[in-house]
């Protein structure tokens, strides 16, 4: 049962990334079912001010009650280990490129911009949430909403 509880949340996409899976972005550290179907799965928000977490927990909640045999889930946000952009996946961050034109961010380097694959220029460090900053693409100028941790 828990594999199948496993790819019920596998299923369940970032509100903001439609067709990017929060396990892909690294949200899901844990999925424990007992025997008796109770579900207990722990998540790793990008940061606690996320407007989104009430809607990944109730969409993780829906996805898990699904499963058959699962008689109760309880979803909670984790404090540890903390999120960061290392979690997510090379098949997220292709997808965030491809689809949403978004970089992934690493305090290491430079972001390389989705569309040209130069390096970009920090334009701001504010933007839409605390976990995405807006870059302008040195190469092609393009805009660039980057994910940091």
């Amino acid at each position: 049962m828990t594999e199948a509880v496993n790819k019920a949340v596998a299923g369940v996409d970032d509100p903001e990334y439609p067709g990017v899976s929060i396990v892909d972005l690294g949200l899901v550290e844990r999925v424990d079912v007992t025997g008796n179907g109770r579900a207990s799965i722990g998540l790793v928000p990008t940061f606690s001010g996320c407007p989104a977490l009430d809607v990944i927990a109730t969409d993780v909640r829906d996805a898990a009650s699904a499963v058959t045999g699962v008689t109760s889930v309880d979803v909670h946000w984790l404090t540890s280990p903390t999120w960061s952009s290392d979690r997510i996946t090379a098949r997220a961050r292709k997808a965030l490129a491809d689809r949403f034109t978004v970089a992934v961010g690493n305090d290491d380097k430079a972001a390389t911009c989705p569309r040209c694959g130069e390096s970009t220029v920090e334009q701001s460090t504010f933007g839409p949430s605390r976990c995405r900053a807006i870059h302008r693409c040195s190469g092609c100028a393009e805009v660039v909403e980057v994910l940091r941790a």
